[in-house]
């Protein structure tokens, strides 16, 4: 039996999936290039900023309660039961993040630094599916989400894809070398069932 921690937890992560359309572009890692490029702060630079922030006193809590990628994969956990490998493959994600943070300073730099903040830059109605052609990027990442789980197991794009997680996972770390009082997580083992 689901616990009333639980039922709300999923309530807030299936609400999260289901704004997705409008939220797609907040997490965009296009957009903050894009925005530093012209020495603007971005929708996404905003974003990406408070989630560091954010797991500095709170760790991982973003992942397993707000997250989009969460909703859309846990659906999924009847289908496919299979574990994600984890551990040796985690690196893909630092493989994709770190090039992408070097090229948004490179890009900042260039343009002289940050010189205004726009969060709607490059989506002025704030609706990120507000065009059918942006339906073919939603779909895309949905689709990639669902297929990285799928076949690769359990939060598998959490592990091997996800962008943010190296935000969270690195101020995590950070709250942990730190020592600082933080929200903390312990697993009640002796109520799991499976």
């Amino acid at each position: 039996m689901m616990t009333t921690r639980q039922k709300v937890r999923r309530a807030i992560i299936l609400v999260s999936f289901l704004l997705f359309p409008i939220t797609l572009d907040y997490f965009s890692p296009y957009i903050i290039i894009n925005g530093a490029s012209q020495g603007i702060i971005a929708g996404s630079f905003i974003i990406f900023s408070r989630l560091f922030l954010f797991s500095l006193f709170f760790g991982r809590v973003w992942c397993g309660w707000v997250c989009t990628g969460t909703g859309l994969q846990e659906p999924g956990f009847g289908v496919s039961n299979k574990k994600a490998r984890g551990g040796k493959f985690n690196w893909i994600k630092y493989f994709i993040w770190v090039p992408w943070i070097g090229i948004i300073v490179v890009a900042a730099v260039s343009a002289g630094g940050f010189r205004k903040i726009n969060p709607l830059h490059m989506r002025e109605t704030g609706i990120s599916v507000a065009e059918p052609a942006n339906y073919m990027m939603y779909f895309t990442i949905v689709g990639s989400v669902v297929i990285l789980s799928f076949t690769a197991g359990k939060r598998a794009f959490c592990h091997y894809g996800c962008w943010m997680a190296p935000f969270v996972i690195i101020g995590t770390k950070i709250k942990s070398w730190v020592r600082w009082p933080s929200l903390k997580l312990v697993a009640a083992t002796d109520k799991c069932k499976q």
